[in-house]
């Protein structure tokens, strides 16, 4: 009856004692056969977490970039912008600079001289090919007539033609109905400067026996009192002595050039104003104002 004695709680203890280690070992050995099975979801899981950021990397760094290069091109445009507009003051800045010059250099003449003279700007520029003319902002209202002088500081432009109450047009001394008497500066020969319809002009009716070259000076001759005597009028720019000719065929380059005139002087009265120099002076330079001496 031994068995019926046994301590079975005792006997309990010492089973579930020595199945514990078992159980342990079983269940190491399931985690490791199990292992083999997830490996393939963990390497598509990897590569699929490593395309995604790879990705989303990828779409960041190329919407920086482009914000970049829109960011870039807007401080260009307004680089640019602000370039042209420097531009645009520096080019004002300059012609105010010329015309301020020219504005001094015509009022230090004006205060010289003592013609009596309207100064006037040119608004126009006649395209008609059968006259030489431009249009002046003064007419009538400001003491002009028909006929007087128009004069620039460095020579003669030409006469009034037409006079209207606020403008007038200038007959250019190239125009081909344009006569204006002249003299050779440094011989004092006589004759009379003609337009000849184009850019240039001619001295006419002059002694065939006189010397005269190519850069000589043409100045006016003052005698109709409408120019200042000795005022600048053109250069010799070719002379022929042709045998059978009764006179020299000498062409003239007028000393001021139109297209770069923009203000002049209307010589209202001349008051017998001489700026002729010297008769031994030789000059051929015509860049400088004359001299109001």
């Amino acid at each position: 009856m031994i068995f019926l004695n046994l301590n079975w709680r005792k006997v309990a203890l010492v089973i579930i004692a020595g199945l514990l280690p078992l159980l342990s070992i079983n269940m190491e050995q399931k985690g490791r056969e199990t292992d083999w099975i997830k490996q393939p979801f963990q390497l598509v899981s990897g590569l699929a977490q490593d395309l995604f950021f790879n990705f989303s990397y990828g779409v960041r760094s190329t919407t920086a970039h482009y914000l970049n290069l829109i960011n870039i091109k807007s401080v260009n445009e307004q680089l640019s912008e602000s370039n042209d507009r420097l531009k645009t003051e520096l080019m004002l800045l300059r012609e105010l600079e010329l015309e301020n010059n020219r504005l001094r250099d015509l009022l230090q003449f004006k205060q010289k001289t003592k013609m009596e003279m309207v100064t006037a700007r040119v608004v126009g520029r006649d395209l008609v090919p059968d006259y030489n003319t431009l249009t002046l902002n003064k007419g009538s209202d400001h003491g002009l007539k028909r006929g007087q002088a128009v004069i620039t500081l460095k020579g003669a432009l030409g006469t009034l033609l037409e006079v209207e109450p606020q403008r007038s047009h200038v007959m250019l001394i190239t125009d081909r109905y344009s006569v204006i008497d002249g003299l050779v500066e440094k011989t004092r020969a006589q004759g009379y400067v003609e337009g000849n319809g184009g850019s240039d002009c001619s001295l006419k009716y002059t002694d065939r026996n006189i010397e005269l070259n190519p850069g000589d000076l043409i100045v006016t001759g003052g005698l109709d009192n409408v120019f200042p005597k000795g005022f600048p009028l053109a250069v010799v720019e070719k002379v022929e002595n042709k045998a059978y000719s009764v006179a020299l065929k000498i062409e003239l380059k007028p000393i001021v050039e139109p297209n770069e005139v923009e203000e002049v002087f209307v010589v209202v009265n001349s008051l017998g104003e001489d700026l002729s120099p010297p008769v031994t002076s030789v000059t051929t330079a015509t860049d400088q104002p004359p001299r109001t001496e």
